[in-house]
């Protein structure tokens, strides 16, 4: 019979050894790392299917009164500036072509390359941000963010407004006029909670610079980098069917 107090003394030290080969960033609960690491992709997909129907719903919501009040839709579209959108939809781009450069250098454990990449990212971002604040700050000053003092004299008297005088716009019937409010209410809908995910993700942006800079995502655990890169390129899609529907309606 072998000796119970040697056996338990043989436990104890391969537990101690099993400890030292034990993964900082593996969770308790998971008995690989390769076990997480599908646990949070499928959560992050679940996650993402989540957003999907949400900006489902909205984008639903806006074709069906784009059909319904499609002269409407069209003059208030007129409002926006396609260059300030362009120019937005460009800095996103490049965004998810930095992140994704980001991702790679966790790969390939460059730390430096990392950081390099996530700085540029968040820059990006903060500079789509200020290209939206810009045109937000113009819409409260025609008074086109919907309220009791919305205004509807761009679409009434389309001469006493520079875009809609430079778009061609001819003077609409006030039935149709009050429904440039609908779009309005659409377009703050949602750019807002596309500009709202925005700011989480630089938020989480700002975080991950701060852990990459002490190498935490060059070590082999890459997970957070690469599910953080599918949220950014989910918001960067978004955007990039967010702007021909709300820029480039009829825009001969």
């Amino acid at each position: 019979m072998p000796d119970s107090h040697a056996i338990a003394e043989s436990a104890h030290e391969t537990a101690h050894q099993a400890g030292h080969e034990h993964p900082s960033y593996l969770r308790h609960h998971f008995e690989s790392v390769e076990q997480q690491a599908d646990a949070t992709n499928f959560a992050m997909w679940l996650f993402l299917l989540t957003e999907v129907m949400f900006f489902g719903g909205l984008f639903t919501a806006y074709l069906i009164y784009r059909n319904w009040y499609y002269p409407a839709f069209v003059a208030a579209s007129h409002q926006l500036s396609i260059p300030l959108g362009g120019f937005n939809t460009l800095l996103l781009i490049t965004s998810s072509f930095t992140m994704a450069m980001g991702v790679w250098c966790a790969e390939m454990k460059k730390k430096s390359g990392l950081v390099l990449c996530l700085v540029l990212t968040l820059i990006l971002g903060l500079g789509f941000l200020g290209v939206k604040t810009i045109e937000y700050s113009e819409k409260f000053e025609k008074h086109h963010v919907p309220s009791y003092h919305y205004s509807l004299n761009s679409f009434l008297n389309p001469d006493s407004d520079e875009a809609a005088k430079a778009s061609g716009d001819k003077p609409m019937a006030l039935d149709m006029a009050r429904h440039t409010e609908v779009y309005f209410s659409l377009y703050f809908a949602m750019t807002g909670m596309h500009a709202l995910h925005m700011i989480i993700g630089i938020a989480i942006l700002g975080f991950m610079i701060f852990r990459a800079q002490a190498g935490a995502y060059t070590s082999g655990h890459v997970t957070f980098v690469e599910n953080f890169g599918l949220y950014w390129h989910f918001v960067d899609i978004v955007w990039i069917f967010l702007f021909p529907l709300l820029y480039l309606i009829s825009r001969h």
